[in-house]
């Protein structure tokens, strides 16, 4: 399949009746932006991912895109994936299937406990983590707990680091570095990628960045979904095409694109 017609056809049938199957959210609706409804992955669901990336939660680029890890969080975890040398070979999912308010995150907890919830979230990672897994990456404080209550992580390394959100850039570059490095010696490359290639400075910068591949993709998305350069490269830089607007966010996104040349 050429590039030029490569998307995402959606999950296998045994996925989607597990992202139908998600738990009620609603008794937990004022931590979220609940009615704008989940979404559940980004990559592979075919058995091929090598490494199984757990984020916090889908922001409201993710919303749009229909896939998670696509604004410019997911394009600085593209970005860590191509040092690996992956391509293709990766899947991405959360601790949560809804967003998660940031000031409401200690109740957003309270879901990560919550029996019916940790079932799923368990059920989903065991059938994610399928024998080519060589390793897990859990991004952020949520994903971290989240993969701490899943048993079925065992036997596979588990890689706990900042959430490509953090504030702390430095922290930030600091951990993903030392990753990347020992991720090299655990991770095969897909063919065509580069595991050879530069590794983080002090702070991540444009070049660590990464688009998100049309195969990750719903047919028929803009070009400019997941490639927010054009963005960054604005005075000041901005890092989402997509916002939600107060007062009213919980029921309003505004969704921004580039003007045509």
């Amino acid at each position: 399949m050429s590039n030029a017609v490569e998307f995402d056809p959606g999950p296998p049938v045994a996925f989607a009746q597990h992202f139908a199957d998600v738990p009620d959210y609603a008794p937990f609706k004022d931590f979220f932006w609940y009615d704008w409804g989940p979404v559940f992955y980004r990559g592979r669901l075919d058995g091929s991912a090598r490494v199984l990336c757990i984020a916090s939660d889908p922001g409201a680029t993710e919303r749009v895109a229909l896939r998670t890890l696509v604004g410019d969080a997911g394009q600085r975890v593209q970005g860590f994936l191509a040092k690996l040398g992956l391509t293709r070979s990766y899947l991405c999912l959360n601790a949560f299937a809804y967003a998660l308010i940031p000031s409401q995150s200690a109740g957003g907890d309270d879901v990560l406990d919550e029996p019916a919830h940790l079932a799923w979230r368990n059920a989903l990672f065991d059938m994610a983590k399928g024998p080519q897994v060589q390793a897990i990456i859990a991004f952020g404080a949520q994903a971290q707990r989240a993969v701490a209550k899943w048993p079925g992580k065992a036997g596979t390394q588990v890689f706990k680091l900042p959430h490509p959100s953090s504030h702390d850039p430095q922290v930030l570059a600091n951990a993903w570095r030392a990753a990347i490095v020992t991720l090299r010696g655990i991770v095969t490359a897909d063919a065509g990628g580069n595991a050879a290639g530069s590794n983080y400075g002090a702070q991540l910068v444009e070049a660590d960045y990464a688009v998100i591949p049309r195969r990750d993709l719903p047919f028929g998305v803009p070009t400019f979904m997941g490639d927010d350069r054009w963005l960054r490269a604005m005075a000041p830089p901005q890092f989402a095409s997509v916002s939600r607007p107060h007062p009213d966010d919980r029921h309003t996104l505004i969704w921004k694109a580039p003007k045509s040349n």
